[in-house]
């Protein structure tokens, strides 16, 4: 008689290798949002990369064990949506994104360039001044988490110089100062000659 032994070694790698497999293409459709935004954005189709970048950070909202595995992709998708939308303008939106960020998202830096650039188109000295010094805090967190990155390096430098500038009390015959009231002209004395 005819007996066929299943050997155990082959028989557990190709399980292994099914379940990998199929982990594989599971992974690639949950993942499906990251590459529709990422060829959304290499469209030029920034709203559309939004969203995108949108529907995969809910998805990995919805576990905290899917935003620890996958910790590069979720980071990715939060920062993406973080610059898309300082790019389009919308710092309301960035601050909001940026206060639960995950911290290799680089929430310092997006939070840090709004007050920036806040902070520069406004007129008023004091709220400048305010508005640069909590940019340069800012980015000066940006700058501990990351060293190396030059854009926070670069728009840290430029917050604490300006901020500086503001502290600074004005020089006398400054003519930044302006005076509220006109002031009369003194008269020149008259020269002698004799």
């Amino acid at each position: 008689m005819f007996s066929a032994r299943v050997r155990p070694l082959p028989a557990v790698l190709l399980t292994l290798a099914l379940l990998a497999g199929g982990a594989a293409v599971a992974y690639a459709r949950w993942a499906r949002p990251l590459v529709d935004a990422d060829r959304a954005l290499a469209a030029g189709e920034t709203s559309a990369a939004l969203e995108h970048y949108g529907a995969a950070e809910r998805r990995f909202s919805r576990f905290a064990i899917l935003r620890s595995l996958f910790a590069t992709e979720y980071s990715t998708a939060v920062y993406n949506q973080l610059a898309l939308l300082y790019r389009d303008g919308r710092y309301d939106a960035v601050l909001e994104k940026a206060a639960t960020a995950p911290p290799s998202a680089a929430p310092h830096l997006w939070t840090g360039l709004v007050l920036l650039t806040r902070a520069l188109a406004d007129k008023n000295p004091e709220s400048r001044l305010l508005g640069l010094s909590r940019a340069e805090d800012e980015l000066k967190q940006a700058l501990q988490a990351a060293p190396d990155d030059w854009d926070a390096r670069y728009n840290y430098e430029i917050a604490a110089r300006l901020a500086a500038h503001l502290r600074q009390p004005p020089r006398k015959g400054d003519d930044s100062l302006q005076l509220l009231r006109p002031q009369p002209r003194t008269p020149q004395p008259a020269r002698k000659v004799g």
